[in-house]
């Protein structure tokens, strides 16, 4: 086997390929060619083993929002490390965690007061689920456990999370899973089975498919809707005008939580530190991760209402969950540095002034027969592509094996562009770069995209 240190640079491909199981990757595709190998980052760009200069299309995966290589996140680190490496938040408290709690809390809106940590965003979802069955419980209905959540979005990877989640192909070699999570229509108006011409009325219908769901159910049943801001699988599709004020009200109506998941949408992706800023609701509860630090250390955080965190500060109740890593120091140190970052050089300011114009330089895409629809909001789009532009004909499974895996996403990485082709749902690709992107930034992502798109349309 050899010593691991005498691992070369030229060797790293191959042996990642041997060691290194990586995740939602067909392996079999690197059986006779060296994994890409990403070595080093620098404002909106990664480097390979090899020198080669990518632009990250992707923030790494909705993650880097304050850019590759920022100094002073990594010192803050190394600082912390040697002051507190860890210490659990079971019963016990360290000043760091404070610190982003009481940080968190300051800009959650509402009565969103409470921050339960966790290490990444599956893990908060998995938390805000199993929070909502113990409230209901300690507070005399067992029965509200069931879940509702959109088709097509993705919610993590744990059993829950899974659960949640709804892209069926995703799931299946999992099942059987959490009992108890049920899907509604997503909020994708290019292909809305009604009111397609009509965002407004569109919105309330599929509102409305939320509280059809709740009343089949049973409200005595039903604890919680779990939605994103901008739902990310499928290709990011915003909310319709007036969606979320609905929800609201449904879910008011109904006493079902409203879950607001964030782990995408919250620290700047769409210019606002929460994603339900950007569109004016206030949930029970936000989960969150990704953007916290920016990527330099891992944490998420399920942040609570305080009438929903009440019945567990009284008498011998506790809420029996919890994770050895949660509130790392380290990370925890690292988000508040980050927070810093993003008040001192106003990223949030900086992705609402430049949204219409990356929108803008995107829709520019149209004129290519491939290009069906341009969507999303902040730095998150997504790009769906067809096959014939007047009917929306979507790609067959043989297409799109062919077009989007087999030439699209290597071709864009080849081409320089790191970002997302998926057809989870329909084939889209995804852009969100990081938050100090600008005009430059757009163009690039622009020329490489009508390119590889060309290219790829004279493929079909």
């Amino acid at each position: 086997m050899g010593n691991p240190m005498t691992v070369s640079a030229k060797d790293l491909g191959t042996s990642a390929y041997d060691h290194l199981w990586m995740h939602f990757t067909r392996m079999s595709s690197y059986e006779n060619s060296p994994v890409p190998t990403i070595v080093r980052g620098e404002g909106t760009y990664v480097y390979d083993d090899r020198g080669k200069r990518y632009l990250d299309g992707l923030a790494g995966l909705f993650v880097v929002q304050a850019g590759h290589g920022r100094a002073e996140l990594a010192e803050t680190a190394a600082r912390q490390a040697r002051e507190l490496a860890f210490f659990p938040v079971w019963s016990y408290a360290h000043p760091r965690a404070v610190e982003l709690a009481e940080r968190l809390a300051h800009h959650a809106p509402g009565d969103l007061n409470k921050v339960f940590f966790t290490t990444g965003g599956g893990e908060a979802v998995e938390t805000a689920w199993k929070l909502a069955k113990q409230y209901f419980k300690l507070t005399g209905k067992p029965a509200k456990h069931k879940v509702i959540s959109r088709a097509v979005a993705y919610h993590g990877t744990p059993q829950g999370a899974l659960s949640l989640t709804g892209l069926p192909a995703l799931k299946a070699p999992f099942e059987p899973l959490v009992p108890g999570a049920h899907k509604v229509p997503n909020t994708n108006i290019y292909r809305a089975p009604v009111h397609g011409d009509d965002p407004e009325a569109f919105g309330r219908w599929a509102a409305d498919q939320i509280e059809q769901q709740i009343l089949f159910e049973g409200p005595d049943t039903v604890a919680a809707v779990f939605l994103e801001p901008v739902q990310n699988a499928g290709g990011c599709f915003p909310p319709p005008p007036g969606y979320f004020q609905r929800v609201r009200e449904i879910c008011d109506r109904h006493d079902v939580l409203l879950v607001s998941d964030e782990v995408i949408c919250a620290f700047g992706r769409l210019g606002t530190m929460f994603g339900c800023d950007k569109f004016g609701y206030v949930p029970d509860m936000i989960t969150c991760a990704k953007g916290m630090t920016s990527g330099y250390s891992p944490i998420g955080a399920c942040i609570v209402s305080d009438r929903l965190a009440e019945p567990f500060y009284r008498g011998s109740n506790a809420f029996l969950h919890g994770y050895t890593f949660g509130g790392h120091p380290v990370s925890a140190a690292v988000a508040l540095a980050n927070l810093d970052l993003f008040e001192r050089e106003r990223l949030n300011q900086h992705v609402l002034d430049h949204e219409t114009a990356f929108l803008a330089t995107l829709r520019r895409l149209h004129d290519l027969p491939i290009v069906g629809d341009v969507r999303g909001n902040g730095f998150f789009y997504g790009i769906e592509l067809v096959k014939d532009k007047d009917t929306k004909e979507t790609f067959d499974a043989e297409e799109t094996e062919r077009v989007l895996y087999g030439f699209l996403s290597r071709a864009l990485f080849d081409n320089g562009l790191y970002c997302r082709a998926d057809d989870r749902g329909d084939p889209v690709v995804q852009l969100a770069p990081p938050l100090i992107s600008d005009q430059r930034t757009f163009d690039e992502i622009e020329q490489i995209l009508r390119a590889t798109l060309t290219e790829a349309w004279a493929k079909l």
